[in-house]
């Protein structure tokens, strides 16, 4: 069985810990075209039962749909207090927990849909974190993702790899990742991969655990 390497997930842990304070401000304007996105991708969620991946400060939470029991793990303390806060502010019945995608505390078969925004740029290894939230997905459960990628274009895809490491140093972020390649080498069957901006560069994802 494959896990997760302790000095990658601890310096992803560290990079998000200094920055938690400042994730929202950092947030702002790129926010103002993702809400949007977000509200739809929710939209498509059926639960009951239904974990989010990287719950961050919680940005999500406001386009929760009603009746489900939603469980949220995110990496970073800092992170997780503020969505606690945002739970709270919310009044929210939120089950929220510290947690590594990559080494999910959670029995097979756990969960009607998986969600995650913005998340699998930063997660070490994003397949093994794509196998995990499979391995708990339900058969027939879903997977639901908004991402940025390397763009399709080749040229523009070579500036990114050039430019990743400072990226990734500065925030935390790869803005090279092959998501949608990686979420089919796990083991899903994607059924939407839908161009939002940028040329290819944002999608929304949706794939699901065969029955």
């Amino acid at each position: 069985m494959t896990r997760p390497d302790p000095r990658a997930t601890a310096r992803t842990r560290a990079r998000y810990q200094r920055i938690s304070g400042l994730y929202d401000l950092m947030e702002i304007l790129p926010e103002k075209r993702y809400t949007s996105w977000r509200e739809q991708l929710w939209a498509q969620v059926h639960g009951p039962n239904v974990l989010e991946i990287g719950v961050g400060t919680g940005k999500n939470m406001p386009f929760y749909p009603p009746g489900l029991h939603i469980t949220a793990i995110d990496l970073t303390p800092g992170m997780l207090a503020r969505a606690r806060k945002r739970a709270a502010e919310l009044t929210l019945d939120v089950d929220l927990r510290l947690g590594d995608a990559q080494a999910l505390d959670f029995p097979d078969d756990s969960f009607d849909s998986v969600v995650a925004t913005f998340v699998f740029c930063s997660i070490p290894d994003p397949i093994l974190g794509l196998r995990e939230i499979r391995r708990v997905l339900k058969p027939g459960g879903c997977l639901y993702l908004l991402e940025h990628m390397r763009s399709p274009n080749p040229s523009i895809g070579r500036v990114m790899d050039t430019l990743n490491p400072l990226v990734v140093r500065m925030m935390g972020a790869n803005i090279n990742r092959r998501t949608v390649e990686n979420v089919r080498s796990a083991g899903f069957e994607v059924a939407e991969a839908a161009n939002l901006a940028a040329g290819g560069i944002f999608k929304r994802v949706v794939a699901c655990k065969q029955q």
